[in-house]
């Protein structure tokens, strides 16, 4: 297995991580924009990619972006947002040739660190505001975005599953932002809240891909000296002790031909926690993969769902179960998924399914590393969780779960809600 040695640094207000890899035949850079979750904000960081994406102060279209891509040996770029626990995080990513492998390459990777540098810091503005064409168009198509969350019934369930669950937690917040909150933004105000997550985001950057660290890092101090500085953001508290009383129902109507049963867990463990490589175990034998619990007997032995499935989120302490299901099965759906949560809670499963599942989640892991964006993200874990566990220790840790520990955690998780979306008109006795 190849060990990941990361480099971490700390200049100028930003944390570098470099980790030397001669299997990429490209260098890879991630700049990372952490800050907590807030209503008032999420609509902004919602937008910015969209924005971001569409030129810089010396290529100030999405064109002249393109060209200069392009003439960088076919460099690629992306920016995206998302949720993690109760942060929101702005990727940069940037995708460059190694110089190595080109004649009179040289200056490539310096050229590349310039061009992410320029994205980041000096967008297409005038001074005061985001260029205004380009802000009413994205500001359009995100708007289209939010829309069509409601045509994605699946995507929709799971939103309406959080909004029921997290009420009035920062996890409740839609990763899309709001139709209402959209309309009040203006190129001026988002370029001034831009201008305020730079200086007090955290960001980390990460490089990954065959270079010299110490070159590596004088190239990119001289290009992210000039990053504000000032009093950084406090970090988002991602556990929180809910006292469940009994899980809710909600149930919902919409012109659906399947119905989608999704049901939230507290698991009272997250990424920080010694207890979570057992969780990923637990998961795996539940509903992680297609020789689990809920795969086996609610889909395959009942034919009761079309997919069923469960997944972690890891930062919140959340799991949540995903099962497309006929109208009249919910009672029954719901009844037999209980019945594998109680399963596990006893134990009832073998050390030879603990022991494939656990390689089963190696094999992901490791087909994670292959990537560097998988082995960024793998990495940024911990920055995220504020905790020192490297993928190697993670692994170890997983390969070293017993039954008992696996059990332990079952015991901890706990049913929330369960959210049904179904036919009009549809009877749940039926």
């Amino acid at each position: 297995m190849t060990i990941i040695e990361e480099q971490r640094m700390s200049r100028n207000g930003i944390n570098f991580h470099f980790v030397e890899s001669k299997k990429f035949k490209t260098i890879h850079f991630a700049v990372k924009l952490k800050a907590p979750l807030k209503r008032e904000t999420i609509t902004k960081r919602a937008l910015l990619p969209y924005i971001l994406k569409q030129g810089t102060e010396n290529y100030p279209s999405r064109k002249e972006l393109q060209r200069r891509l392009d003439e960088l040996y076919g460099a690629s770029f992306s920016i995206n947002g998302g949720k993690k626990g109760e942060n929101h995080i702005i990727t940069f990513r940037l995708d460059i040739a190694n110089e190595k492998f080109i004649p009179d390459g040289s200056s490539i990777v310096q050229e590349g660190v310039n061009l992410l540098r320029e994205i980041v810091f000096e967008p297409n503005t005038d001074g005061e505001a985001f260029e205004n064409k380009a802000f009413q168009r994205e500001k359009e198509t995100l708007k289209q975005k939010i829309s069509s969350v409601k045509d994605d019934k699946m995507q929709y369930a799971n939103m309406r599953l959080i909004d029921e669950m997290c009420k009035d937690e920062p996890y409740q917040l839609h990763v899309h932002g709001y139709m209402e909150d959209l309309q009040t933004l203006t190129p001026e105000n988002l370029y001034v809240h831009y201008r305020g997550m730079l200086a007090q985001d955290q960001m980390d950057i990460y490089v990954t891909g065959d270079f010299n660290p110490q070159e590596m890092l004088n190239e990119m101090e001289k290009a992210f000296s000039h990053k504000e500085k000032t009093e950084s953001r406090p970090p988002a508290s991602d556990k929180k002790d809910k006292d469940i009383q009994e899980p809710k129902e909600v149930v919902e109507e919409e012109q659906v031909n399947q119905a989608k049963l999704h049901i939230g867990y507290r698991t009272n463990t997250t990424f920080g926690d010694k207890e979570y490589p057992a969780l990923q175990v637990f998961n795996g034998l539940f509903g992680g993969f297609p020789s689990s619990k809920l795969f086996i007997n609610v889909r395959e032995k009942n034919s009761l769902a079309y997919y069923a499935a469960s997944r972690l989120e890891s930062h919140k302490g959340l799991m949540l179960v995903f099962s497309g299901i006929a109208p009249g099965d919910y009672e029954k759906a719901r009844d037999i998924i209980r019945l594998q949560l109680e399963a596990m809670r006893k134990g009832d499963f073998t050390e030879e399914q603990l022991s494939e599942t656990k390689d089963l989640i190696m094999n992901q892991l490791l087909e994670t590393m292959d990537h560097p964006q998988g082995m960024i993200e793998l990495l940024y874990q911990q920055e995220a969780a504020s905790v020192e566990r490297s993928p190697q220790q993670l692994m170890d840790a997983i390969q070293k779960v017993t039954k008992e520990q696996v059990i332990e955690v079952a015991g901890k998780v706990q049913e929330d809600t369960v959210y049904l979306l179904t036919s009009k008109g549809g009877s749940l006795d039926e």
